[in-house]
């Protein structure tokens, strides 16, 4: 690999900042100096910035629990962008395998591995999602047999089955398997009622860690990883 893009990709440095470091003589491979940003450096390479190793990054695999108000985008817009709760360096390579409203507060997952984030995300994989919901109104009886159905929406036809268990006459546990737009806010508007609140708590086998405080996040186990290869 070129040292220049080595240096891009395993630091906060851009490829045209990296070339004037080298320039400047602060890069460093197996003890040399090295100015020429085509020098070709390998796995075992020892690469330097004023002293100080660049180790390659590996890909990282990641769980957060969404506070409310914050967006799963990679650039602040109205509200902040969770990536911004994560300390960690080059969090813009994290994708979001699952993105959320700003109302909606929950589990999110985040790696640099896009095949990993497509088997979340892809409807041909039917990752089970489930989501605790309030609602505005008591929940009509026949409501389970609606979703379990499938609950027609305007312009995107039939839902997938869906499983609702009702913790109470506002509060209920719902499970779906596909990620339509604003889905879940419009099942229930499908059925005459109003989500006034929407928390996510399990994606695929993997459920939110009951440790982490809304903004808190910590990287998965290697059986959290591995549940979605299978």
């Amino acid at each position: 690999m070129r040292i220049d893009k080595y240096l891009a990709d395993n630091t906060e440095l851009t490829r045209s900042l990296a070339k004037r470091e080298l320039k400047s003589g602060a890069i460093t491979c197996d003890g040399e100096v090295v100015k020429n940003p085509g020098f070709q450096v390998s796995e075992d390479s020892d690469v330097c910035w004023h002293h100080e190793t660049v180790g390659a990054i590996n890909t990282r695999y990641l769980m957060l629990n969404k506070p409310v108000n914050t967006i799963c985008s990679n650039i602040d817009e109205v509200h902040p962008s969770v990536l911004g709760l994560i300390d960690l360096p080059l969090t813009e390579r994290l994708r979001i395998a699952g993105r959320l409203d700003a109302d909606t507060t929950g589990l999110v997952l985040l790696s640099e591995d896009g095949q990993w984030c497509h088997r979340i995300t892809s409807p041909n994989y039917h990752c089970p999602k489930r989501y605790r919901v309030v609602l505005a109104e008591p929940l009509c009886a026949e409501a389970e047999a609606q979703f379990e159905a499938g609950v027609e929406l305007h312009n995107d036809g039939l839902t997938r089955p869906a499983t609702l268990t009702r913790i109470s006459e506002v509060e209920v546990l719902l499970t779906i398997s596909e990620g339509k737009y604003h889905q879940v806010k419009r099942m229930f508007a499908a059925v005459n009622n109003r989500v006034v609140g929407l928390h996510r708590e399990q994606v695929g086998a993997i459920e939110l860690d009951q440790e982490l405080k809304p903004g808190e996040w910590r990287h998965l186990t290697h059986a959290e990883v591995v549940a979605f290869l299978s």
